[in-house]
């Protein structure tokens, strides 16, 4: 999406000014952002740097210190794919995906019944989960997991989508799969897409703009205006160096200390 489409888009979250301190640490400060309608927006940055608190604060769920946040629609969440997600026996597919209907309240009447029925049919076929969605979840493999995870995101139509790391714990693969559902309910419905990642280059493709946050100061921008050495090296304040590699960003903290969470790897770089 460019710049120039995105800006006659309509905001569907609006942070004006937004600082963020839990105690004594401040998180980000002074933070403007409008994310646009089928926007995606990458969030970057070491760990503890507040990129899961950031989602946090549009659930609602932490408050702003100072500034605002304004959300325009509706919001869908979709969590890690943790290693040991896979233990539940018990709960099926299609359980799982009614919780984002419903939560975990059963007591609805018989027309609420039906309702809830083809809300969550149509979220778990737009995922191409409906083969699999009445198997117990602890047989399902991990990319199947998340699948079901984004199709429960989906069943209230959400104008945007929080994803915290969702491709955590699965392997390329699946994370290819996870991405370009994904990008399909965006180019489909428009939904923006805010997604916080370790890595990159999975979603590098499919990115409009990067979030970096780094000890309570923030970049803005596209890729090439964010994810490049002098930007990356003024915002940690020391040198780092970024080059790509065969199509991939491979992002290297030049003073050999570790603080940065930058390094290579089979897959790529951690970011």
């Amino acid at each position: 999406m460019s710049e120039h489409s995105a800006q006659h888009r309509p905001h569907v979250v609006d942070f004006t000014d937004a600082t963020l301190a839990l105690g004594e640490r401040t998180l980000w400060q002074e933070l403007t952002l409008s994310v646009h309608a089928g926007e995606f927006i990458a969030v970057l940055g070491p760990n503890g740097s507040g990129k899961t608190t950031l989602l946090r604060a549009i659930l609602g769920q932490v408050p702003l210190t100072s500034g605002s946040l304004t959300l325009h629609g509706r919001l869908g969440y979709v969590p890690q794919q943790h290693a040991d997600d896979s233990d539940s026996m018990a709960l099926r597919g299609r359980d799982l995906v009614g919780f984002g209907v419903d939560g975990a309240s059963w007591g609805i009447g018989w027309r609420g019944r039906r309702r809830r029925v083809r809300r969550v049919d149509a979220a778990i076929a737009e995922v191409g989960a409906t083969a699999y969605a009445d198997a117990p979840l602890g047989l399902l493999s991990g990319g199947e997991q998340q699948r079901l995870r984004i199709a429960q995101a989906l069943t209230n139509d959400p104008g945007i989508l929080l994803c915290d790391e969702p491709l955590s714990s699965l392997d390329l693969h699946n994370q290819r799969l996870v991405v370009d559902l994904l990008n399909a309910r965006r180019r489909s419905r428009d939904t923006a897409i805010l997604f916080v990642t370790h890595e990159i280059n999975p979603v590098l493709p499919y990115v409009d703009r990067v979030l970096y946050l780094v000890d309570g100061r923030f970049r803005i921008g596209t890729v090439a205006e964010v994810m490049n050495s002098a930007t990356l090296s003024e915002l940690y304040g020391s040198h780092v160096e970024v080059a790509e590699v065969a199509g991939r960003l491979v992002v290297i903290g030049g003073d050999g200390d570790g603080d940065h969470h930058h390094h290579c790897d089979e897959q790529g770089i951690d970011l």
